[in-house]
């Protein structure tokens, strides 16, 4: 497992709590703390609360409290480098901010089902094993992200069919 990465996303979930948002960390980093299994994160994935129309919405406009998001990703001297994507980076590292409000219309995952997890005084959420596979199987469907990733979400589908 990738200790720097989720040791990032901790600093940063400090900084959100710091303004009441308790982040949902997703993506291989997320898979990694549940699993104790390396799955190759290249970025970190954060989700935080924002219009549950998503993609719908412009995105300047979509994620709530997204200046003052901006504000702590620029103070932790990351540059955003794709508005459409919510994406930021500093050092090689890519953080990338998706709307937890989509779980329940994308993979069927009630918000008030997430777990809150707690590293020190930091607040977290992180999603269990048949939430993953959830997640995993709606991302499957869609063409987009099964050519970014090259299928590699079937490897995670595949894992956690058999762990659950």
């Amino acid at each position: 497992m990738n200790n720097h990465k989720f040791d990032e996303f901790i600093k940063i979930a400090k900084k959100l709590n710091d303004i009441e948002i308790i982040p949902l960390l997703m993506g291989s980093v997320g898979l990694e703390v549940i699993t104790r299994k390396s799955w190759d994160a290249q970025d970190l994935d954060v989700h935080v609360p924002g219009d549950k129309r998503g993609w719908e919405v412009p995105p300047e406009l979509s994620i709530h409290n997204w200046i003052d998001i901006v504000k702590i990703m620029n103070s932790m001297e990351y540059r955003l480098i794709d508005l459409h994507e919510h994406e930021f980076s500093k050092e090689g590292l890519s953080v990338e901010f998706g709307i937890i409000d989509t779980l329940p219309n994308f993979a069927g995952i009630q918000l008030e089902d997430l777990e809150i997890h707690q590293k020190g005084d930091v607040k977290y959420y992180l999603l269990n094993p048949d939430q993953y596979l959830c997640i995993y199987e709606s991302s499957s469907k869609d063409s987009y992200r099964a050519d970014k990733n090259n299928n590699k979400d079937i490897r995670k589908i595949d894992f956690l069919k058999h762990e659950i």
